[in-house]
């Protein structure tokens, strides 16, 4: 069987999806194009007991396509207003895949300032809800392009977003809330689940080598035992896509929209 043409953004969709298998039955959320395309993906594929809302004050059974929605009629299947929203954070009932601007090697994350704090090099919009996100639930990372500048070296310059580092946890603070998924970027899949919270590559993307995402982070990365290469689209799941993305707004999201199997040498040009 041929193996479908396919593009690094779609491929990220089908991983961010599994970021949200068996999760059950909570809220999926995805911030960003390829990070909702993912959790949309989910729903449809392996986990149709997710939750989604229609982004304004429904809940919906199916995932609403991104960009213009022309003649297309949400199916509704609840009321979801904003203080149900936060119903669900405070729970933890809830999974969201997040755009950080920062993260070191405590999966602490970081999207206000980048420098210090009072005099900051580049000023942004702020924590937003990312403390108490983090503190309650479940989150996942998305990163378009993987290097030091993201994953970068010694702490984070602000925590937006709550990690593993003991220093800031204090005694008599619930660390049983908070929880870190993967992240998917456009050289791999980690998680923060080897020693004491340690970063490890659970998976590489065709054509990019373990040594090269090592050179690309901040901090030392391990090699999970099961490292493998992520899997590829199937023809059912780029069909999906293409019906949850009928605009095609994923080639926008990853500059040059490259190819998802790629060479060594393309990966590292």
């Amino acid at each position: 069987m041929t193996t479908p043409n396919y593009s690094l953004a779609e491929l990220m969709i089908v991983a961010a999806s599994e970021a949200f298998r068996d999760n059950g039955e909570v809220l999926a959320s995805g911030l960003g194009i390829i990070p909702r395309l993912g959790a949309s993906l989910a729903k449809m594929t392996h986990s149709p007991e997710l939750l989604m809302t229609d982004s304004e004050a429904f809940l919906v059974e199916e995932p609403i396509p991104v960009g213009p929605r022309g003649e297309y009629q949400p199916k509704y299947s609840g009321y979801m207003p904003f203080e149900r929203i936060f119903d669900n954070v405070w729970g933890g009932q809830r999974h969201a895949m997040v755009g950080p601007t920062q993260i070191d090697r405590w999966a602490q994350t970081n999207l206000s300032v980048i420098g210090d704090y009072h005099k900051p090099k580049v000023a942004m919009l702020g924590v937003r809800g990312l403390p108490g996100n983090s503190i309650n639930h479940l989150n996942s990372f998305f990163v378009p392009s993987h290097s030091k500048r993201v994953f970068v070296e010694g702490e984070v310059d602000m925590v937006s977003g709550v990690g593993f580092k003991p220093e800031r946890w204090s005694e008599s603070m619930r660390k049983d809330t908070m929880g870190i998924g993967v992240a998917v970027t456009d050289l791999c899949v980690m998680d923060f689940k080897g020693p004491d919270n340690a970063a490890r590559v659970i998976s590489l993307h065709p054509g990019v080598s373990f040594e090269h995402v090592q050179e690309n982070t901040g901090f030392p990365v391990i090699q999970a035992e099961s490292l493998g290469q992520t899997a590829a689209p199937t023809a059912v799941q780029l069909a999906l896509i293409e019906q949850l993305d009928p605009h095609n707004l994923r080639a926008k999201q990853l500059k040059g929209n490259p190819a998802g199997s790629r060479t060594q040498e393309e990966v590292e040009s």
